[in-house]
């Protein structure tokens, strides 16, 4: 226990270290931002991969298979792979072009500064849950490794404290530099233990037969109208919830040409969905190995499930390498989800509120806002009981309802006007809302009933005669190429 426990307080030594190393690479708010538009295809491909393999890829989406097999992990990963490939087919070259420091600043240049200020609070408000499942994740490795002498809430407090570290002196540059070393120990460690769990159970075609007799390989749902509606909903959730987000946003932004930021998005999402399936491939052998520690936890914590398998009957090395492949997942995820947040509300919202006079005074404002924004979720990790899984899946509810759909009929529509996109994200944010409260297990998922009436707000807001005034022409014909933030 003292070596795995004298190991992590190294690892993270180190990666802080790493990380304020990268601190030399940030001249102005766009390296900042997004790393001076200067990563290469294997940094930005590592930097998409280690964004979505956090927290909820090894622990959250392991315990939700095991409880509810195949077809409860439809948003992640079968959703949020997707997203990342659908944003490398339809969207990465396109926003890449348009050369903005923020997704809010597509928004603006399309349909004017109020569209602009109502999806960027959306997108930082999509932002809590997610940030707070991978501080939550956070102390609860510091708990196990620790044998329990380091409480989970202390955990998440020193956990957030390192990441905050080199995420507010090096900006993009730090997070892609960390996750390009982070993703090698994820793989790394997550293939060594792989093996060593596949030769206690006897080979991984064990493990599958008995997932498969058990039931966890059914995944389309029963054939009745609300199981399909659900079905389909938990999957778009991430799938398209998660595409107008800042930090795919940033990794596209952050590539050195237009092929690398689609052919890194593609890849990356292709990459993740395959490997996650280590995790969930490792949990369930526990049952094999174990079946009354599983069937307690399942009872209590489901998520300690792959944790404690680790523990009890892994030697100290593979211990090392498991967590050491978990603590980079998740500070990887953790470092880009406190940035992304912060870097949007800073240019889309004080922006607009107080210009700054200097690029100077913008940099200093977007560290300030990564400092408050890393104290707010961390107090809402320590308050919330959602599990991990439950936590990042609602995450993307509010930006599927109110961003997506101007964000695609913007690209691919050129009848998508400022009244539509304006219609479209308050009938979906109300639809979505309602429906919350007043039936949230009703017979219309929330999150879709609020994508429909997004999508009906756009097309009758954008055909009806137009009651606002257009985008004033400096935000609407901006040329390619140039900002408007």
């Amino acid at each position: 226990m003292n070596a795995l426990l004298w190991f992590v307080v190294l690892y993270w030594i180190i990666s802080v270290g790493i990380g304020l190393y990268a601190t030399k690479f940030v001249k102005s708010s766009k390296d900042y931002a997004v790393a001076g538009r200067s990563l290469p295809m294997s940094v930005v491909t590592a930097t998409v991969f280690a964004t979505w393999f956090g927290s909820e890829a090894v622990l959250g989406v392991s315990s939700t298979f095991l409880q509810e097999g195949l077809r409860g992990i439809v948003a992640d990963p079968f959703g949020s792979s997707l997203c990342l490939i659908l944003v490398g087919m339809f969207f990465a070259k396109k926003l890449y072009r348009m050369n903005l420091l923020t997704i809010g600043d597509y928004y603006k240049k399309r349909y004017g500064r109020a569209a602009e200020m109502l999806v960027t609070i959306c997108i930082v408000i999509s932002y809590l849950g997610w940030v707070a499942a991978q501080i939550k994740a956070l102390g609860l490795v510091f708990n196990v490794v620790s044998g329990g002498y380091i409480p989970m809430h202390w955990g998440m407090i020193i956990g957030a404290g390192s990441v905050l570290i080199y995420t507010l002196m090096g900006g993009m540059w730090a997070v892609a530099i960390t996750d390009f070393l982070q993703m090698i120990i994820v793989v790394v460690g997550m293939l060594y233990i792989g093996w060593e769990v596949s030769g206690m159970v006897g080979g991984p075609g064990v493990v599958i037969q008995h997932a498969f007799d058990a039931g966890k390989f059914e995944f389309w749902p029963a054939p009745n109208a609300r199981e399909v509606l659900w079905f389909f909903a938990a999957w778009i959730t991430m799938m398209l919830g998660s595409i107008p987000q800042q930090d795919v946003f940033q990794r596209v932004m952050s590539s050195k040409s237009e092929n690398v930021a689609r052919n890194a998005s593609i890849l990356g999402g292709v990459i993740y969905f395959f490997f996650v399936f280590i995790p969930i491939f490792l949990a369930y052998s526990a049952t094999l190995i174990d079946p009354g520690m599983v069937s307690k936890l399942l009872e209590t914590d489901s998520q300690l499930v792959l944790p404690t398998l680790i523990m009890e009957k892994m030697p100290v090395f593979a211990q090392v390498m498991f967590f050491g492949a978990l603590l980079s997942a998740i500070k990887s995820c953790a470092s880009a989800t406190l940035l992304a947040p912060s870097v949007t509300f800073t240019e889309n919202v004080l922006k607009e509120i107080r210009p700054w006079k200097s690029d100077r005074e913008f940099l200093l404002s977007m560290r300030i806002v990564v400092l408050v924004f890393t104290v707010g979720v961390t107090w809402l990790a320590l308050s919330s009981q959602s599990s991990i899984y439950q936590m990042v899946e609602s995450a993307y509810k509010v930006t599927l309802v109110a961003a997506f759909v101007p964000l695609a009929f913007g690209v691919y529509w050129k009848r998508a006007t400022r009244q539509g996109a304006l219609m479209a994200m308050v009938f979906g944010l109300i639809s979505w809302i309602t429906l919350e409260y007043s039936a949230p297990d009703g017979f219309w998922p929330p999150q879709l009933m609020g994508l429909l009436c997004s999508i009906g707000g756009m097309v009758t807001g954008s055909l009806m005669p137009q009651l606002l005034a257009p985008v004033p022409p400096i935000l609407a014909g901006a040329p390619e190429g140039s900002s408007q933030s």
